[in-house]
């Protein structure tokens, strides 16, 4: 962790080098150094250190290198999930991920353990040193774990390219909705090879963060984890009690069918007379205007008159019930007698349908747990509301930029020399309890300068942009060319 935190390269004769320069008090209680019969001191040697590390890894280590020995590279995903069947490898897999969660968990002071239940995920590509074998070549890559990903780049004229390596998620701890300022410090790692959906293994991560008590509150993704089947990501962190805020996929936005008359739009139920422009509202785009935010803002206030609303809490089975928006009193409706006593400031439904749905018939409906489960989340998309709720989740962007700082730690190829999902897995997850211990450093040295500027009766410093946009220099007026003088 010395090592890491100089921001120098994960390699074992680094760690080597800097247990060798601690004092011989530290070298004692880490083990590394030893006082023998004769009253000498020995030290180990970097075989002695590199041997324990490999007995380690070879403890935890699911998928052996030996199993992926003369395989070839279009086979290695079948092998892959053959090498991880069975009690031993299950066993190894629940030590490897029990050992990840307990050294990211343990950089968490416990002060702030309990600071927030807001969680930001995502991941990022994680390039091996190992390269792939050319296609006529049949033996594995050095790092046999390691499969081709894609590697997408949201940077300005950058362009989307396939990596060999790993992909590497981090779930990261932000303020609760109207809650007080937390350090952003990331509670689970996960590190798996491309062959193996991120958004199943980012889902079980935190369904078993949960199970050894790690409260889920919001958890905040983009539309790499939304767009995938409910099974593999919303539905078990509904069940481990995690409340979603999620980005839509564009295919997942607008109406996807109708339940009892009524229109899935966006994860919600609408009115069947609800107006086909609100229905197609999406989110806005970066450069909008303030004008363009309170006109969108406004349409999405007028489409939440028309939203079929929840009377009841989900049971255990994932039923509940809504009722019909005339029969809230948001909107007048000829169907429901009562609802035209309203003021005229409520929308109203002109064209109700002929044949009646059961959502028009009845005051409420029973919802079950299939309807919307992909798109279900906490705040109307893509309501101000959500808008605002969603901007958290770039925590997690913050924290793979800190990640590979070249100040900091440098994660990049040849960061780690090391081969496998394990060893690779342990190293990132010590890069992170580093960068976790430096925010906690910053964070609480920040708090004290507030107090004490606040003692002294000085205003707090406000951060400034890195990046502040340049106006354009005002022209200066062309000068008038002075008439030449004959000779």
């Amino acid at each position: 962790m010395c090592a890491l935190s100089a921001g120098r390269p994960a390699q074992l004769r680094a760690a080597y080098r800097e247990l060798a320069s601690l004092s011989f008090a530290d070298q004692l209680s880490l083990n590394f150094a030893a006082v023998t019969d004769d009253g000498e001191i020995a030290t180990a040697s970097y075989r002695q250190f590199a041997d324990t590390f490999s007995v380690m890894c070879r403890a935890i280590d699911p998928s052996p290198v030996p199993s992926f020995r003369g395989v070839a590279e279009q086979d290695r995903v079948a092998h892959l999930a053959l090498a991880r069947e069975g009690d031993g490898a299950e066993r190894a897999t629940a030590l490897l991920h029990e050992v990840i969660d307990v050294l990211v968990e343990a950089s968490v002071p416990m002060a702030y353990k309990g600071a927030s239940t807001s969680l930001a995920i995502d991941w990022t590509d994680h390039e091996t040193w190992s390269r792939p074998r050319a296609k006529n070549d049949s033996q594995p890559a050095n790092d046999p774990d390691a499969s081709f990903g894609h590697a997408k780049r949201n940077a300005p004229g950058a362009k989307d390219c396939l990596f060999f390596g790993y992909y590497a998620q981090v779930a990261t701890m932000v303020a609760d909705e109207s809650g007080p300022i937390v350090p952003e410090l990331v509670r689970r790692v996960a590190l798996e090879t491309p062959a193996l959906d991120p958004a199943r293994v980012m889902a079980a991560t935190l369904v078993r963060a949960e199970a050894s008590g790690l409260a889920l509150g919001d958890v905040l993704a983009d539309c790499g984890y939304s767009n995938r089947a409910p099974e593999g990501f919303a539905r078990p962190l509904r069940a481990a009690g995690a409340r979603l805020v999620i980005d839509l996929h564009p295919a997942d936005r607008g109406p996807q069918g109708t339940f009892e008359g009524a229109i899935c739009v966006n994860g919600q139920l609408y009115c069947p007379a609800t107006p086909p422009q609100l229905l197609g509202l999406g989110p806005l785009r970066r450069s909008a205007s303030a004008e363009e935010i309170a006109a969108h803002d406004a349409a999405c206030s007028e489409l939440a008159h028309y939203k079929l609303s929840a009377i009841t809490a989900p049971c255990d089975d994932g039923y509940h019930r809504v009722i019909c928006p005339a029969a809230a009193g948001k909107v007048r409706c000829p169907l429901k007698a009562a609802s035209m006593a309203l003021s005229a400031e409520h929308p109203s439904v002109l064209d109700p349908p002929g044949s009646l749905p059961r959502c028009c018939a009845q005051q409420t409906i029973t919802v079950p747990p299939q309807v919307n489960e992909k798109t279900r989340q906490a705040h109307d998309y893509p309501s101000e509301a959500h808008r605002i709720s969603y901007a958290r989740r770039t925590a997690s962007e913050r924290c793979f930029a800190s990640l590979s700082d070249a100040s900091v730690g440098g994660i990049r190829r040849g960061w780690c020399r090391l081969f496998g999902l394990v060893k690779n897995c342990l190293v990132y997850s010590l890069a992170v309890v580093v960068r976790n211990i430096r925010i906690v450093e910053s964070f609480e040295a920040r708090r004290a300068d507030e107090a004490r500027r606040a003692a002294m009766g000085i205003e707090p410093r406000r951060r400034r942009r890195r990046h502040q946009r340049e106006e354009p220099a005002p022209s200066k007026p062309p000068t008038a060319k002075k008439p030449s003088v004959p000779g």
